[in-house]
């Protein structure tokens, strides 16, 4: 078989997208979660909370939620529906974070959930802490 016939053969075997459902359904699910984020920030205000503690209460609430819906498997069943729209970024990187340390956790505390758990995530909080090193100093030498 050469590289025509093998990309033929891929071309016929994979499902067709349905790429506006897919978008529409990204756009709706995405957007809910970020409405729902508005809303527990209306509660949170609400509720007597100052804003640097709402700017605070409000993520740790979205993460603690999508790691539990990780972890009981109902975040995927969202996923699979919803699409890119769960890769907002908060519910996404928790969930990139949860989903292997559950699924290594049969390896031990220590090398399967604590060695996996930052398998994606890792490189993110690298260059997330790497940039924001730089960027405090560029601000520190020259912007102060």
């Amino acid at each position: 078989m050469n590289n025509q016939q093998y990309q033929q053969l891929v071309h016929n075997t994979t499902p067709k997208s349905p790429l506006l459902k897919d978008c529409i359904s990204a756009f709706l699910f995405g957007g809910s979660i970020c409405c729902f984020g508005e809303l527990l920030k209306m509660l949170f205000t609400n509720i007597g909370l100052n804003e640097d503690e709402v700017k605070l209460a409000v993520p740790v609430t979205l993460i603690v939620i999508t790691a539990i819906l990780t972890a009981t498997g109902t975040f995927a069943k969202i996923a699979k529906h919803a699409g890119a729209g769960t890769a907002v970024p908060i519910t996404g990187f928790a969930n990139s974070v949860v989903s292997p340390a559950v699924e290594f956790s049969a390896e031990g505390k220590i090398l399967g959930t604590g060695a996996k758990m930052f398998n994606l995530a890792g490189p993110v909080i690298v260059y997330g802490c790497s940039a924001a090193s730089l960027y405090g100093l560029i601000y520190y030498l020259f912007l102060k």
